[in-house]
């Protein structure tokens, strides 16, 4: 059995720019920074970067929303390729461009909240306390039945429970914690079930498919407005969850700036991008 769970110019740094270069390092406003750095910097992939993302290099397409509520099978096989991802996803540890994110905003005092495609919890575990997870998080689990949620952590231990042959290993991981094991060991496997009402459990994760709840996309909206600019850090905004944020900080005449690898929805309305890693900039200014 288990429990249930219960804004200032930023520092960026591009050599013969001394007017966005001096003006940033004044640091007299704050921003917000909408990341999404999953690279290869920690082992978890990306879905879009240039070259690198998950996208470029397999045929892999993430679950949808859709599928997972109606089907038993996609349910199954979610859970069990997840469970035998989630000891090395959630093992998973910060890298040198989330620490430069929280000395933003802890030291610095240069960020005034980081807003995260991202549901590997790796800013919290980095140290960033003003995280707003756009899209969730792995580490929580919910009835779709009842609402009660669960520390995956105390799911993974009911799944062992269910699942004690299940002994699968994987080489790869996706940005989900996702992968890939043999059909026959997912038709074997014992998804898990709410205690109190039996209802379906999912990870508190925004499928592909589905909305970020409105109170989230409220609190985005509100730092948006009490903010002066916007730092993006590998996103390619092709989802519009992330997008809707930058065409909010045009409407209200935010500066914007960017570090990404490869063209991004938002290009043509960004005056100061770097085409780089975020690992191969930040750590060396913040």
């Amino acid at each position: 059995m288990f429990n249930r769970a219960t804004s200032p110019t930023t520092i960026v740094h591009m050599k013969n720019d001394g007017q966005h270069t001096g003006r940033a390092c004044r640091g007299e406003r704050q921003a917000r920074a909408v990341e999404n750095i999953k690279t290869i910097l920690y082992r978890i992939p990306d879905y879009r970067s240039e070259e690198v993302g998950l996208y470029a290099r397999t045929n892999h397409r993430p679950i949808q929303y859709q599928q997972f509520l109606k089907s038993p099978d996609v349910q199954q096989r979610y859970w069990a390729r997840n469970y035998i991802g989630w000891e090395r996803f959630s093992g998973c540890q910060p890298n040198a461009t989330h620490d430069s994110i929280r000395n933003l905003e802890i030291l610095h005092k240069k960020v005034s909240v980081v807003v995260t495609q991202n549901v590997d919890g790796l800013h919290l575990k980095a140290g960033s306390e003003n995280v707003i997870e756009l899209h969730g998080t792995a580490y929580r689990v919910i009835c779709l039945k009842c609402g009660h949620s669960y520390d995956r952590h105390d799911v993974q231990m009911y799944l062992k429970e269910l699942n004690p042959t299940m002994k699968e290993t994987s080489t790869m991981i996706r940005p989900d914690g996702d992968v890939d094991i043999p059909q026959e060991k997912i038709k074997e496997f014992k998804p898990p079930f709410c205690v109190d009402c039996g209802g379906v459990l999912k990870p508190d994760i925004v499928f592909f498919g589905d909305n970020v709840p409105k109170d989230r996309v409220k609190q985005v909206e509100n730092y948006v407005s009490n903010s002066d600019s916007i730092l993006v850090l590998g996103s390619s905004l092709s989802v519009f969850s992330g997008y809707r944020i930058i065409l909010q900080a045009i409407e209200e005449s935010k500066e914007i700036a960017m570090i990404n690898i490869g063209p991004t929805r938002a290009d043509k309305h960004i005056k100061l991008k770097i085409s780089a890693r975020c690992g191969d900039i930040l750590p060396k200014i913040c």
